[in-house]
């Protein structure tokens, strides 16, 4: 069993998947020791350990009355002669330890099979004593450089306005912006395409849902990329010659003559042959040959600008489009390597916005959700609802109401909206950005009210973390929110970049965008739930001072939780409601 002096010797934060890879080593007998002679018949070579999960977080509050991790009675069966596990197995289970692996409290076998208890009172002090900030990033920092292509920003051939966007473009745009913030937070260099014309009004827009995105005068031009890319083009190796296209085009049955002033001049290239040489997998085979237009050409010279600005030779662009503009966006691709650009791309394909009996532009669906959150707010507060301070909680507000309906699902789902104008936005309801920054807001209030006590003498200072004894954290929803929340967190921003790591593969990438909503949304029913049943702020009483100060501790953490979350999506805390 651990220790809390092994706990205090380690500085690595505790985290989910090292105590699984712990729990599994120590559970499995390796190859290694198969002919030890101290070996107990009744004890099974584990064949390949990867192929099978042999232990499971648990994370409803059921389980969690009872364990943390388990070895359902189906895997101990395959390990061990009728599952019973051997006393030397069970101890090596009881004394896991190494870098980041939870302390462990006990273990039993029981119907559903071997149930492990973590030392619940050494994890919390582990976790909050040192302020949980190595839990509220990702565990390491990574290299490369990301280029985010939004094919819905680039101008066809005019830049696009708020209201010619459609909603299933700005569902790409949302998500580019959200994915540019966790490859950031990775280490990630990250260059978003295309530049857009400042004060236009597309750019006013994104900056009301909060999006930054880069900028150029509005006499700027990139006509030397252009030429520069029109000339690769022209030059390409699969560049279809006039005599090769006319023997194509008219050497079979049903065939159409070509006119010989039809696309005189004009650049085709074999998109095929591309992706057939290069060895390149998932794109589509009906690609074929495409003339190459002004607007490809100034998609081009966008991609290749925000390239120029990556520090690697070889960088990553993630095309992010709707599935509407799917081919398309294959077609700048294979245009891209044609002119020479052999910088990898994949393809980030969203499903499409429905909006059932009725039809709404980006402006109008930003109009809608806005007016709905004002009235929702005057509702609710009443005449306090005016002023700059109100304006902007609104404008905010409606931000991630908008980004976690697009956000929250599958990217490769569809997506249906209720846009029925009589319909409300509600701050109790546990669905969307609207409840996340509601009890949010209720973290800011409790901790407001704390720093009032103090100022009238009620409460003292909140002590060091070394101070307090932990174990005073017993209701269950306390370590509900320590071990499905602020542990896991890291290694959930880790996953946003692994993806990246994937050699070969098709065109089409799936990355697990949903994963930061949902995890908001769960906390917050979750949080929401404690903070609902249990008196934070008690008695002024002195005994009662212990428990109350390891409460803040754990909620000061969640506060700072739900700002590096909200931080992914570009959302600004909202301090007060």
């Amino acid at each position: 069993m651990i220790t809390m002096e092994n706990i205090e010797e380690s500085s690595s934060p505790l985290r989910i998947t090292p105590t699984v890879r712990a729990l599994s080593s120590a559970l499995r007998t390796t190859r290694g020791n198969a002919h030890d002679s101290g070996r107990r018949d009744s004890e099974r070579m584990f064949p390949e350990p990867e192929k099978e999960k042999l232990w499971f977080k648990e994370s409803s509050a059921k389980n969690l009355r009872t364990r943390d991790f388990l070895s359902p009675s189906s895997m101990l069966n395959t390990l061990y002669a009728d599952g019973q596990v051997p006393p030397a197995v069970m101890s090596r289970i009881l004394s896991v330890q190494g870098c980041g692996v939870l302390p462990v409290a006990g273990g039993e076998v029981v119907d559903e099979g071997l149930r492990v208890r973590v030392d619940r009172a050494a994890a919390f002090k582990a976790v909050l004593d040192g302020g949980a900030t190595e839990y509220l990033a990702p565990s390491a920092q990574r290299q490369g450089c990301v280029l985010l292509n939004c094919p819905a920003l680039h101008p066809k051939p005019e830049p696009p306005t708020p209201d010619s966007l459609s909603l299933g473009q700005l569902r790409t745009i949302l998500l580019a912006d959200h994915m540019g913030s966790l490859l950031r937070g990775q280490g990630f260099t990250v260059s978003l395409c295309p530049l857009l014309p400042e004060d236009s009004s597309i750019v006013n827009f994104l900056c009301t849902l909060g999006i930054d995105w880069p900028t150029s005068p509005a006499c700027w031009t990139n006509e030397g990329r252009e030429e520069k890319i029109q000339e690769a083009l022209e030059k390409s190796p699969y560049r279809e010659r006039e005599i090769e296209r006319d023997r194509r085009m008219s050497g079979g049955p049903g065939r159409k003559k070509v006119d010989k002033g039809e696309n005189e001049g004009a650049v085709r290239i074999n998109l095929k042959r591309v992706f057939q040489d290069e060895g390149l997998q998932g794109y589509d085979p009906s690609l074929g040959t495409c003339t190459v237009h002004r607007d490809s050409v100034s998609h081009l010279a966008q991609l290749d600008l925000a390239a120029a600005d990556c520090t690697v030779a070889v960088a990553t662009a993630l095309h992010v489009t709707s599935c509407q503009d799917e081919f398309r966006q294959q077609q700048i691709a294979m245009l891209w390597r044609a002119s020479g650009a052999t910088h990898t791309q994949r393809h980030l394909v969203c499903g499409p916005v429905k909006t059932p009996s009725s039809q709404l532009s980006c402006a109008q669906y930003l109009q809608l959700r806005r007016g709905q959150m004002k009235e929702a707010s005057e509702m609710k507060y009443g005449d306090q609802v005016e002023g700059q301070t109100w304006d902007d909680i609104i404008r905010v507000m409606s931000s991630a109401t908008i980004r976690f309906e697009l956000l929250s699902t599958v990217h490769s789902s569809p997506v249906t909206l209720d846009v029925q104008r009589e319909g409300g936005v509600s701050t109790k309801g546990p669905r969307g950005g609207v409840f996340v920054m509601y009890n949010c807001a209720r973290l800011h209030t409790l901790f407001d009210s704390y720093d009032r006590g103090v100022e009238k003498g009620l409460y003292p200072e909140i002590p060091d973390g070394s101070e307090l004894d932990f174990s005073a954290l017993k209701e269950e929803g306390e370590w509900l929110l320590l071990f499905n929340y602020l542990i896991p967190f890291s290694e959930l921003l880790d996953q946003s970049g692994q993806v990246l790591d994937c050699e070969g593969g098709g065109a089409r990438v799936n990355l697990k965008t949903e994963q930061i909503c949902k995890f908001l949304v769960s906390l917050s029913k979750d949080f929401s739930s404690y903070y609902n049943r249990v008196h934070v702020l008690g008695e002024p009483l002195p005994h009662l001072f212990n428990q109350m100060f390891c409460r803040l501790y754990l909620l000061r953490a969640l506060r700072e939780l739900y700002h590096s979350a909200l931080e992914t999506l570009n959302l600004p805390p909202i301090r007060q409601l």
